[in-house]
């Protein structure tokens, strides 16, 4: 089992954690599981470092369910050494401020750091320097070893050596084989500069830093715009700097800030920073974005980490806390869904429905890629996932254009349409019924009506009749009699949701599923039927199964009030946190996926949502904050919520909330923030500070002229 971070001590407030940087991780040594190495990535490029391949945005060999992403040799795979120095001292570190791991070697008389970085802003470079500085003006020569195991070979790809171009190598090549007959098969071309055997500072000199770059780009063109930008920024001493302000800048939009535990705020900036190296870069709105898979782009070679595909992984764990952020990059990610419409009405059509099936399993077409058929045909709650992520960005952000001009308005009727063929109705229970499926549960198959996706199915069909009602598109008398009729199990004698038809009490599951229903689904229900839910099925949930189950609970419980009870399956969560990069792991016995967004995500919302109360609905955001013990503060920055930004500060005696950016247009979005108790209206213009008392912090923002803007 892998190195974990201790589940017990986050709950004790570390007073004294010597001035911690909770956003820098450092060790003397490396994990002996190279899977638990730091990783640095950005939207188009990945990599774990120390390790010889490296993957891009979108590109996968394979056919169907053997198409995994598609290994590149790494030329950044380099390792410094000293041989025969005594008086050695190492570190690692990752700081995720500025999305750099490092290196660094001290002897006597000199230092020698190394550091790493995929570029978030300028995403075709991939980048590394080595610093060598002596403690005196001058000295006998030093030199440092560079061990590199690089081949220009790959299993994935047909590779082919190009002339050099300014001084660097130059490859390219196409994958092997399409994702399904008639695909494309991208072309990678990489340039890179070549890397020594050794450097050497002079003896005259006192410091010296040498810079090595690669590119990699989907044309010739490209690889070499990129690589002269590259060696410019270089010459000019800015490369790095350039990378560092683009972290700074994220970073300023989007912070979550404890006074609590340093384990917990470590956790934070961890989650916080593998999260945001996988989304586009900012400004960036013409990159081509193919979404998240649980692992990230630094994993998901052949048989790892589920092959790099998209999950629901995305929509339902990852993708809420982008978009309470940076709605730019949410939008990112539904344009990827949107793109695969196609595949999605093939797969609808395959398997005898109408409309979209999105698959289980995605990767660039669209058409299902898992391989095991079982999941493809039966886990048809992907489609509610991928819907709910597009209700949630439409009532967040109001995005009209990307409803009636890009695309999304086809994805939610096509969705609506297959749910309408994929019902049978039951003369006897005079309701609709979903038969065969697969629920999140994946303990169990070929059940009846599971609740979480006949739910799901239900809010997709309420949403696709709201979006026609808005665009004056006249909705099908069948999406409003499906939804309506449809049957959500409930058992009224024992006052809860059974998992599905049949299911009997006691029965064990994999994950979170039924819980599910009160977040992120808000299905309505009394506080009653939601902590027998969570009663029911939290002693019956298996102890190891994906990392993001606990938050889950956890949510529910803050929900209730039941502070004492969330922060015990919060601190779940930890055990699946490994040292010193805190990688996350899938199970917390150090099995599955690595580098397990999926886990981060969940445990983010258990923050954002849980604590906060936040809550995306049709015409507000929902806020109603709790302060758990071991928490003096926690301060939210960058809030996003119809194009205005927001702060949120939290104490145990109050709730700051700053408006610190409003709408473009602040006469289409005047918000304001009403508390429930007593139906004050609070505007809230730019610059504004408000400040509620915790007791009385039940409320909601909203801009008074709800609907159609």
């Amino acid at each position: 089992a892998p190195p974990h971070g201790n589940g017990t001590i986050w709950g004790e407030v570390a007073m004294a954690d010597g001035g911690t940087d909770p956003a820098v991780f450092t060790s003397s040594t490396l994990p002996s599981d190279p899977r638990l190495l730091a990783t640095v990535t950005n939207a188009y490029l990945g990599t774990r470092v120390y390790r010889d391949i490296l993957h891009v945005n979108g590109v996968y060999n394979g056919a169907v369910g053997d198409t995994h992403r598609a290994d590149v040799p790494s030329p950044v795979n380099v390792r410094i050494n000293v041989p025969g120095e005594n008086g050695l001292t190492e570190t690692f570190t990752l700081n995720t401020r500025t999305g750099t791991f490092s290196h660094l070697l001290q002897l006597p008389g000199y230092t020698t750091t190394h550091r790493i970085y995929a570029h978030h802003s300028l995403v075709h470079i991939l980048a590394f320097s080595i610093t060598i500085k002596r403690s005196t003006t001058k000295g006998p020569p030093v030199t440092v070893q560079l061990q590199m195991q690089f081949t220009p070979q790959s299993r994935d790809l047909d590779l082919h050596k190009g002339q050099d171009f300014q001084g660097a190598q130059y490859i390219y090549g196409k994958t092997l084989i399409p994702e399904v007959k008639g695909a494309p098969q991208p072309t990678v071309h990489m340039i890179w500069t070549p890397v020594p055997q050794a450097v050497t500072l002079p003896g005259e000199e006192q410091e010296r830093t040498w810079e090595f770059l690669t590119t990699v780009a989907e044309s010739e063109e490209e690889v070499k715009k990129c690589f002269s930008e590259g060696t410019s920024l270089i010459a000019a001493g800015s490369l790095y700097s350039s990378h560092t302000q683009a972290w700074t800048a994220l970073w300023k939009g989007c912070r979550v800030d404890v006074d609590g535990p340093l384990p917990l705020r470590q956790a934070l900036y961890g989650c916080l920073y593998y999260l945001l190296s996988a989304i586009p870069p900012l400004d960036s709105p013409d990159f081509l974005f193919h979404g998240i898979s649980p692992g990230g782009l630094s994993n998901g070679t052949q048989g790892e980490d589920y092959w790099g595909h998209v999950f629901w992984d995305q929509d339902t764990w990852i993708y809420p806390n982008i978009l309470l952020f940076y709605p730019e990059a949410a939008r990112a990610i539904l344009k990827y869904r949107i793109r695969a419409l196609g595949g999605a009405l093939k797969n609808a059509q395959e398997q005898g429905y109408k409309g979209a099936k999105f698959p289980w399993e995605s990767a660039v077409t669209g058409q299902e890629v898992c391989p095991e058929e079982i999941y493809g045909t039966q886990e048809v709650h992907i489609n509610g996932d991928v819907l709910l992520a597009f209700e949630q960005y439409y009532h967040a952000t109001q995005d009209q254009k990307l409803f009636r001009e890009e695309g999304a308005w086809d994805v939610v009727s096509m969705v609506a349409q297959y749910w309408c063929s994929r019902v049978v109705w039951s003369q006897e229970k005079q309701c609709y019924h979903i038969k065969g499926v697969m629920p999140p549960d994946e303990y169990h198959y070929s059940v009846d009506n599971s609740v979480y996706t006949n739910a799901v199915a239900q809010r997709s069909l309420n949403f696709a009749a709201e979006v026609a009602c808005d665009f004056q598109i006249p909705v099908p008398e069948e999406w409003r009699e499906v939804a309506k009729k449809v049957k959500v199990p409930f058992d009224a004698a024992r006052n809860y949701h059974p998992e599905y038809d049949g299911y009997s009490p006691g029965k064990q599951v994999k994950q979170a599923d039924v819980v599910l229903l009160g977040y992120p689904m808000m299905y309505p229900m009394s506080p009653e039927v939601r902590r027998n839910d969570l009663e029911m099925y939290e002693p019956v949930t298996a102890l190891d199964g994906p990392a993001m189950t606990w938050s889950m609970f956890a949510v529910g419980w803050m929900e209730l009030k039941e502070i004492q009870r969330a922060q015990t399956q919060l601190s779940k969560c930890f055990n699946n946190i490994t040292e010193p990069f805190k990688i996350w792991v899938e199970n917390s016995d150090g099995s599955g996926a690595v580098n397990f967004l999926t886990g981060m995500g969940g445990f983010l919302q258990a923050i954002l949502f849980g604590y906060t109360g936040f809550r995306i609905t049709k015409s507000s955001l929902n806020f109603d904050p709790i302060c758990p013990d071991n928490i003096s503060k926690l301060k939210v920055t960058g809030v996003s919520y119809l194009g205005s930004k927001l702060n949120f500060t939290l104490t145990k005696e109050n709730v700051r909330i700053k408006v610190t950016k409003s709408s473009r247009d602040p006469q289409l979005f005047p918000l304001e923030a009403v508390l429930v108790a007593s139906g004050q209206r609070i505007p809230l213009p730019e610059g504004t500070v408000c400040i509620l008392s915790l007791a009385v912090a039940d409320g909601f923002l909203k801009a008074p002229a709800p609907g159609v803007r």
